[in-house]
């Protein structure tokens, strides 16, 4: 079994790194991968745990991506974490992010719930204050009853408490994973609600520009839609892979390491294509003069 989609509280995750790790052998996962939001900073302390575990642990990435429909993120696998293009376009969406933050406070104050950076701060853990810390902000202030209600009343795209945020394309994602020795995969594609053909087309272009995988895997997707992407990847391609999306109690306590809602399932055999494309990657990028490296 794998697990290649999880988040720390390096982004909106309720688990350290290692906790991560140790969760994960427990479970008993073979291989796992840290895809923290627009931000690597954990994967260092996050690949030292793995190999404590005895796991094989991959530095990753999960990028929001503008989308003209739906919602778009592109997952990363790989990388050299300290490549400078890598770094600048995280630093330049988590500038945007904090622009967001503020304009979300003061929206949600403006709507008559009084709450203060610092509240919201408090429960971000590590890094990225993100909506889910607004939600949980609420939540204490016992101004919802759920963190769900937040986001359908307040948060949710098209709400009055929502503020959009800078997003790169998804070309210029999967160029600047590939520039940092890693491989791009397309993160949970139903979201981003298109047609089957539509989706093609997409997914079509995207691999045309460098994209490597699909996530085929995946709590929310149903048995057809899992065997509608496993038959797309495997046309056009791609490598497959999979994951829970695990976040712990603080965004998604439904879900469980490994087993998503209770079914999911990512097969081991997923791992040795993946691995060879990270190889192959990496030496792609040496061939061009640049140093692979990042985090196994």
């Amino acid at each position: 079994m794998l697990d290649l989609h999880m988040h720390s509280t390096f982004s909106d995750g309720s688990l350290k790194p290692a906790e991560l790790a140790q969760v994960a052998r427990q479970t008993g996962i073979k291989a796992v991968a840290l895809t923290d939001h627009d931000t690597t900073d954990g994967t260092a302390l996050f690949g030292e745990a793995c190999r404590s575990e005895g796991l094989v642990g991959l530095a990753g990435v999960e990028i929001s991506v503008d989308a003209p429909k739906g919602t778009l993120h592109m997952l990363g696998y790989g990388m050299d974490v300290s490549a400078s293009g890598l770094c600048a376009m995280l630093t330049t969406i988590r500038a945007g992010r904090s622009d967001r933050n503020q304009e979300i406070l003061e929206k949600i104050n403006a709507l008559g719930l009084a709450l203060t950076w610092a509240e919201v701060r408090s429960l971000a853990g590590e890094d990225i204050v993100g909506r889910p810390h607004f939600a949980e902000a609420m939540l204490r202030r016992g101004y919802i009853k759920s963190r769900d209600e937040a986001f359908d009343r307040y948060l949710g795209k098209g709400k009055p408490g929502y503020v959009d945020r800078i997003r790169f394309s998804a070309e210029d994602s999967i160029r600047v994973i590939r520039e940092a020795g890693g491989i791009a995969v397309l993160a949970h594609p139903s979201t981003l609600d298109l047609s089957r053909d539509a989706l093609r087309r997409a997914v079509e272009s995207y691999a045309a520009v460098g994209l490597s995988g699909i996530e085929v895997y995946y709590p929310e997707h149903t048995a057809a839609q899992q065997k509608q992407y496993a038959a797309l990847a495997k046309g056009v391609g791609l490598i497959m892979t999979g994951g829970s999306d695990f976040h712990g109690a603080r965004v998604n306590p439904g879900i469980r390491m490994g087993h998503g809602f209770g079914e999911l399932c990512v097969p081991d055999d997923l791992l040795e294509p993946l691995m060879a494309a990270i190889s192959k990657a990496r030496k792609g990028r040496t061939a061009d003069g640049r140093q692979a490296g990042g985090e196994r």
